[in-house]
Protein backbone atom coordinates (compact mmCIF):
# COMPACT_ATOMS: atom_id res chain seq x y z
CA UNK A 1 0.00 0.00 0.00
CA UNK A 2 2.71 2.58 0.79
CA UNK A 3 4.39 1.71 -2.37
CA UNK A 4 1.26 2.44 -4.23
CA UNK A 5 1.11 5.50 -2.49
CA UNK A 6 4.77 6.64 -3.25
CA UNK A 7 4.30 6.03 -7.15
CA UNK A 8 1.15 7.92 -7.10
CA UNK A 9 2.37 10.81 -5.50
CA UNK A 10 5.74 10.36 -7.73
CA UNK A 11 3.82 10.57 -10.77
CA UNK A 12 1.56 13.87 -9.79
CA UNK A 13 5.63 15.06 -8.85
CA UNK A 14 6.73 14.31 -12.43
CA UNK A 15 3.48 15.51 -13.76
CA UNK A 16 3.44 18.80 -12.28
CA UNK A 17 7.42 19.49 -12.97
CA UNK A 18 6.26 18.96 -16.86
CA UNK A 19 3.51 21.05 -16.79
CA UNK A 20 5.66 23.61 -15.08
CA UNK A 21 8.70 23.13 -17.89
CA UNK A 22 5.39 23.35 -20.54
CA UNK A 23 4.29 26.65 -19.23
CA UNK A 24 7.45 28.69 -18.85
CA UNK A 25 5.80 32.22 -19.76
CA UNK A 26 5.34 34.31 -16.70
CA UNK A 27 2.34 36.45 -15.94
CA UNK A 28 1.99 39.86 -13.78
CA UNK A 29 -0.21 39.71 -10.68
CA UNK A 30 -1.04 43.02 -8.83
CA UNK A 31 -1.57 43.12 -5.31
CA UNK A 32 -1.37 46.06 -2.91
CA UNK A 33 1.81 46.86 -1.96
CA UNK A 34 3.28 44.29 -4.47
CA UNK A 35 2.94 43.63 -8.41
CA UNK A 36 5.12 40.47 -8.74
CA UNK A 37 5.96 38.72 -12.35
CA UNK A 38 6.00 34.90 -11.82
CA UNK A 39 5.94 32.18 -13.85
CA UNK A 40 2.49 29.90 -14.64
CA UNK A 41 3.37 26.59 -14.17
CA UNK A 42 5.34 27.45 -10.44
CA UNK A 43 2.48 29.64 -9.54
CA UNK A 44 -0.49 27.30 -10.16
CA UNK A 45 1.51 24.79 -8.35
CA UNK A 46 2.14 26.90 -5.63
CA UNK A 47 -1.67 27.27 -5.03
CA UNK A 48 -2.26 24.27 -5.58
CA UNK A 49 -0.11 23.01 -2.40
CA UNK A 50 -1.20 26.14 -0.20
CA UNK A 51 -5.26 25.12 -1.08
CA UNK A 52 -4.13 21.25 -0.42
CA UNK A 53 -2.85 22.81 2.90
CA UNK A 54 -5.22 24.61 3.40
CA UNK A 55 -7.90 22.18 2.96
CA UNK A 56 -6.51 19.91 4.68
CA UNK A 57 -5.86 22.68 8.46
CA UNK A 58 -9.86 22.85 7.84
CA UNK A 59 -10.60 19.33 8.18
CA UNK A 60 -8.63 18.77 10.82
CA UNK A 61 -9.38 21.61 12.88
CA UNK A 62 -13.50 20.87 12.05
CA UNK A 63 -12.59 17.41 13.60
CA UNK A 64 -10.81 18.88 16.78
CA UNK A 65 -14.24 20.79 17.29
CA UNK A 66 -16.13 18.25 16.79
CA UNK A 67 -14.17 16.38 19.17
CA UNK A 68 -14.41 18.80 21.68
CA UNK A 69 -17.78 19.96 21.50
CA UNK A 70 -19.05 16.33 22.26
CA UNK A 71 -16.89 16.33 25.10
CA UNK A 72 -18.93 19.12 26.30
CA UNK A 73 -22.48 17.61 25.51
CA UNK A 74 -21.21 14.64 27.75
CA UNK A 75 -20.11 16.37 30.45
CA UNK A 76 -23.51 18.33 30.66
CA UNK A 77 -25.71 15.40 29.96
CA UNK A 78 -26.88 16.32 26.89
CA UNK A 79 -25.46 13.91 24.64
CA UNK A 80 -25.08 10.39 24.48
CA UNK A 81 -23.07 8.69 27.43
Amino acid sequence: MRFLIAAVLLLFALLGAAFAALNGGSVHYDFLLAQPDLPKGVTLLAVLVLGWLLGGLSAWLGRGLSRVGGRNRRRDGNGPA
